[in-house]
């Protein structure tokens, strides 16, 4: 077979094998975007560590390297772009204040159209900043690691990573607000993905920062799980 399977692309495939069950889920019956947002979380702990394992087999081949970069950023796409869109999609789905106008009279066909139109284009438009800002990373990395060498210290534009975490807390204020938190779920995508194409600078976390964040996503994802399995809190 093609393709490498050792320990050092493992939380990748398992990252990728996370988000395709999330968007499957997501998507199905009226829609499931807590399930989801749990999904989300888990791809945001397995890419937390991916490459601090990958960097642990110093016996890597060129071909090993190139392979787990290509396939960490095909990874990230999936898990960080297209898993919070569908998401979104199926928030768009269960919002009751957004049902009610998809489900008017046909004199407003057009309008409604427009508005799915626009929401729709906004998940759509989110994708592929994420890619874009995916995109434009390796490029970068790889050009400044022929000139500069060692490890990078600020990040140019949001990584996308960080949808693991945004997207959730939407989600989160929606169990302790009766409004309908779906505008502010695609004005927060509309936010993110201008924040992945932007210059702003962001300093690399080290494993401090690292943990800090894993352990924002570990409760993030505690809460949602209680709330939804075990309260049968249903938003």
């Amino acid at each position: 077979m093609i393709g490498f399977y050792d320990y050092t692309v493992i939380l990748t495939y398992l990252s990728i094998l996370s988000a395709g069950t999330g968007i499957v889920v997501a998507l199905s019956g009226d829609g499931h975007p807590y399930i989801g947002c749990l999904f989300l979380l888990i791809c945001g702990l397995c890419d937390a560590f991916d490459g601090k394992v990958a960097r642990t087999k110093q016996d890597r081949t060129e071909m090993e390297k190139s392979f787990g970069i290509q396939i960490d950023s095909l990874a990230d796409v999936v898990s960080f772009g297209v898993l919070p869109a569908c998401i979104g999609a199926a928030m768009l789905w269960r919002s009751e204040m957004l049902r009610g106008l998809f489900d008017a009279d046909n004199a407003k066909a057009w309008n409604i159209l427009a508005v799915k139109g626009i929401l729709f284009g906004i998940l759509v438009l989110y994708i592929l900043a994420a890619m874009i800002r995916l995109a434009f990373f390796n490029v970068d990395e790889e050009i400044r690691s022929r000139t500069e060498g060692g490890v990078r210290k600020y990040y140019t534009g949001l990584p996308v990573t960080s949808a693991a975490l945004i997207f959730p807390n939407v989600l989160m204020i929606q169990y302790i607000t009766p409004v309908d938190m779906t505008p502010l779920y695609f004005a927060v995508a509309v936010a993110v993905g201008f924040l992945f194409l932007s210059k702003i600078q962001i300093k690399k976390p080290g494993m401090r920062g690292i943990m800090i964040l894993v352990g924002v996503g570990t409760v993030e994802f505690i809460i949602m799980a209680m709330l939804y399995f075990v309260f049968r809190h249903r938003p």
